[in-house]
């Protein structure tokens, strides 16, 4: 293997031919991150699954099913899956890399859609959960991160057939592990009496097209009992500028009983539904699933095992890592490089990113005494930070990674983003670590100006 690294004095990890960057997101079981081919310069996602965590529950053989299920599926609508590797303790995924942020953003920014485009995207969403159905995938998980958009603007449903890996079917043909976003989770779900995977995915899909079309959730209450209570007895009101027929889809959708619910087949022949349907145009291709068989023999000893190497820089003080052009611009929403970096520390999601002038090591200590008195344990490795706070909540215990990244010389880039927990709460946490963070957070010359300015009680006025 060649030694290739991005610029800058931090180390790079190398998988095969890909060369690991940032992580855009993480969870229990799983990790992603950005990654680029060394040979094309293609830029992927890889999702790093542990071993051990996934597989101990026997789970190699369905594992195995829904991976191959989804290699071999190629849905204009479906994130797609490239390749398959494993060293010895971890199993990384190939997948295509979206670069047009999540659907939900558009509404966190500009508010509802109108009835058209929120069709046009739900509309997208069906065809690839019913095509996923066909193959006997299920997702299990529709929420608003798992909806991204590509350059172009098209839905793209991301982790089809991973997100639930580690559960199972029954002999009664059920799925019986409660899994999901509480607020998307059908009703059955919940009662864990087992449940049918494609109509409890097509409730899920019912909440997302509310949300799409109200710019608020149908089902929402802090306290959790109460919040199952308005799912079991489908509690929801739908807002006037709704038309009557997407109000009466909505509500054979979100049915409380999966036995009368619409199903899909139905919900394609809906007169609503049906207004501008494009369906969907397929490419065929020849797909091999050797690098998955490989991957799961009996002995999970192949000679196909690729190695994580890190691939260090010159030897000297350690520094952060330096983001190379392509992780910046995978940092925006599509190419649009005014909304790089969040100018407020207001709201935020699952994870947010500041910059700062200040030296990498004053940001982390700055972190560490912010994050401290808020009860959270801080656990440093160079410039990457885990806390980990020391009270349950309502998803267990919070926990946030941070990292630093070298922007420019002297420009650095910290990301702050939510590993465990509840997002309710992450936004809390982020909201009083911001107060202790002001100090060293770059303000632009026009911002500055502009606090002043209101500071003073003066209205700034631009010449043209």
């Amino acid at each position: 293997m060649s030694s290739s690294r991005s610029g800058g004095s931090g180390s790079r990890t190398r998988v095969g031919r890909y060369e690991l960057g940032r992580t855009l997101g993480e969870g229990t079981f799983a990790k992603v991150k950005f990654a680029r081919n060394v040979e094309t310069g293609e830029n992927v996602a890889i999702k790093i699954l542990d071993k051990e965590k996934v597989l101990k529950h026997k789970m190699i053989g369905q594992i195995k099913r829904e991976i191959s299920t989804m290699k071999l599926i190629r849905h204009p609508n479906v994130v797609r899956m490239y390749e398959v590797m494993a060293s010895k303790t971890k199993i990384y995924i190939v997948l295509e890399f979206v670069t047009g942020g999540e659907l939900f953003d558009k509404i966190a920014s500009k508010g509802r859609l109108k009835e058209d485009e929120a069709r046009k995207y739900f509309q997208q969403l069906i065809n690839a959960v019913d095509y996923c159905h066909s193959r006997g995938v299920y997702h299990r998980d529709l929420k608003p991160e798992n909806l991204l958009l590509d350059a172009s603007g098209f839905l793209k449903v991301s982790d089809f057939g991973l997100s639930a890996l580690p559960q199972q079917v029954r002999e009664d043909g059920l799925l019986h592990t409660t899994c999901g976003t509480p607020n998307y989770v059908a009703p059955e779900v919940i009662n864990n009496k087992g449940y049918d995977g494609a109509k409890a995915d097509l409730w899920s899909c019912g909440v997302i097209l509310f949300v799409l079309m109200a710019g608020y959730l149908p089902f929402e209450e802090s306290n959790l009992m109460a919040l199952y209570k308005k799912i079991f007895k489908a509690d929801f009101t739908c807002p006037p500028w709704f038309s009557s027929s997407a109000k009466k889809l909505i509500k054979r959708i979100l049915d409380p009983n999966p036995s009368t619910r619409i199903t899909i087949s139905e919900l394609i022949e809906n007169e609503w539904f049906k207004k501008g349907y494009k369906p969907p145009t397929f490419e065929k291709a020849n797909v091999s699933l050797d690098d998955v068989d490989s991957i799961f023999n009996e002995s999970m000893d192949s000679q196909n095992l690729v190695v994580e190497r890190r691939e260090e820089g010159f030897i000297g003080p350690m520094a952060p890592v330096t983001m190379n052009a392509f992780e910046l611009i995978s940092t925006s929403q599509g190419l649009n490089l005014s909304s790089l970096f969040e100018k407020q520390m207001g709201l935020v999601k699952r994870e947010t990113r500041f910059t700062s002038k200040h030296s990498a090591s004053e940001i982390i200590s700055k972190i560490e005494a912010a994050a401290a008195p808020l009860g959270f344990d801080v656990k440093k490795n160079n410039f990457k930070m885990k806390l980990q706070g020391e009270k349950d909540g309502r998803k267990g215990r919070l926990s946030v990674s941070t990292e630093v990244f070298e922007v420019a010389p002297s420009l650095y880039m910290v990301e702050v983003r939510k590993s465990d927990g509840d997002t309710l709460e992450f936004h809390k946490f982020y909201k009083n670590l911001s107060t202790g963070l002001k100090d060293i957070v770059w303000k632009t010359i026009d911002e500055e100006e502009e606090e002043e300015a209101a500071t003073n009680g003066v209205a700034r006025v631009t010449a043209r």
